[in-house]
């Protein structure tokens, strides 16, 4: 079965677009390197070297430093999809990402947002 496209996107391509998502809304740059970090264990100039390679989705996830054990608790719809349904782990993590700066946009509080309560 070939990949799914998102695997060969730049992550650099789509991360423009979650930050224009919650500027949109009133939040901010700051917010959504700050989900990233929390889900990926990726500093802020680990990030930034990410970005400036263009590293694809499936490489961005696998060289991720260290994905947070907590992101099992996030559960919900994102595009007519159950994250916590999805089987492909690399798709998975893609979409807890989604769902995260999804919650963001939508005004969620970010302690709430990284489950630290």
């Amino acid at each position: 079965m070939a990949k799914h496209r998102i695997y060969t996107t730049s992550f650099a391509s789509v991360y423009p677009l979650y930050v224009a998502k919650a500027e949109k809304k009133g939040r901010t740059k700051a917010e959504v390197d700050q989900i990233i970090s929390w889900l990926t264990g990726y500093s802020a100039q680990e990030l930034l070297a990410q970005l400036e390679q263009r590293t694809d989705f499936e490489t961005f996830f696998a060289q991720a430093p260290h994905m947070n054990p907590a992101r099992a608790s996030i559960t919900g719809v994102v595009c007519g999809v159950r994250v916590e349904k999805v089987e492909e782990p690399t798709m998975r993590e893609i979409r807890y990402l989604d769902k995260l700066i999804d919650e963001l946009a939508r005004g969620k509080a970010m302690d709430k947002i990284l489950r630290t309560n």
